[in-house]
């Protein structure tokens, strides 16, 4: 079945399907393909891109941009000074105008509402670069990753450590229980996932045939061939540290923790920035290094492939 994804936005991976989400991977590992072959594309010529930014970025803003130049397309940065987005002038509003003057906007903020307005109002793709509740461009180079060091990705078991209920968390769990990954959150229960979401992943789990479970005790890595953990403190929650930092100081990602896999082969991943001596220590960071910046360079790749199934020519 041809897969044709011409002026779809990208709010939350729930809206995709298994097919869609497995063409968008296979055809970043095309792109990937060509560019370390030195193959320029032209899948983007001509069309322009609006980059909101209301939250800083480094992985998120340079795969844009980079993986906007390299199909042939210029990207258009908007920090949250430069423009009026729901400040003097309605989100609506604002939507309107640039849907007129560019062919895609990419949004990152605080706000799900926001970044779902604007692909109501601006009738040009839209894409989720990050808000509060789902991060699912990430979730595509995670996966990604996952499909390049094992081969596949039906029936991969990752084990997600900490901040349960954080946009990470979230966007992992659909993406795992949409492609049949056995997915796993170790965390204490109040940093669990809302019941409403977990309802909705367990229904994925169902068609695709992975499992979806939750656990307190560090048995539950058992037999991971992931683990992933993200900062313990999301942009925002900055008063919280203190206390974040003692609820989860037992779901570490630490040398113990990594051996209790009993898996030799078993990857760690981090969307990053990551605070080493926080949710991962240095050693298990730097002892699975390349594969996080793996995991990183892929966030262009899978970025590029977004633009090019959903803008491109």
């Amino acid at each position: 079945m041809a897969i044709n994804l011409k002026g779809r936005s990208l709010l939350t991976l729930k809206d995709f399907t298994p097919q869609e989400i497995n063409y968008l991977i296979d055809l970043a590992i095309d792109l990937k393909s060509k560019k370390r072959m030195g193959i320029k594309g032209n899948l983007l010529e001509g069309k322009n891109i609006a980059l909101i930014f209301e939250k800083p970025s480094t992985r998120t803003r340079c795969a844009f941009t980079v993986g906007c130049i390299d199909e042939g397309g210029h990207p258009e940065y908007l920090g949250k000074n430069d423009i009026q987005l729901g400040h003097k002038e309605s989100i609506e509003d604002t939507a309107r105008v640039l849907g007129r003057l560019f062919d895609g906007i990419e949004f990152r903020g605080f706000s799900q509402e926001t970044v779902e307005k604007l692909a109501k109002y601006s009738k040009v793709p839209v894409w989720n670069g990050l808000t509060d509740e789902y991060h699912p461009t990430q979730i595509l180079a995670d996966l990604m990753t996952i499909k390049e060091k094992f081969g596949h990705l039906k029936g991969i078991k990752m084990v997600y450590a900490g901040d349960g209920r954080n946009n990470m968390a979230n966007s992992l769990m659909i993406g795992s229980s949409k492609l049949g990954l056995d997915f796993t959150i170790f965390a204490p229960k109040s940093l669990w996932p809302e019941k409403e979401l977990v309802d909705i992943c367990k229904g994925y789990a169902k068609q695709s045939g992975s499992v979806i479970e939750f656990s307190e005790d560090i048995s539950c890595v058992k037999g991971a061939d992931v683990v992933y953990t993200d900062v313990w403190c999301s942009m925002g929650e900055e008063e919280k540290a203190a206390e974040r930092v003692k609820a989860l100081k037992p779901y570490q990602v630490n040398k113990a923790l990594m051996e209790k896999t009993k898996k030799e082969e078993s990857i760690f991943l981090h969307c990053l920035p990551a605070v080493k001596g926080n949710e991962v220590t240095e050693d298990v960071f730097e002892k699975h290094a390349n594969t996080v910046f793996d995991q990183a360079e892929n966030r262009m790749h899978t970025i590029k492939a977004v633009m090019v199934a959903t803008a491109g020519r």
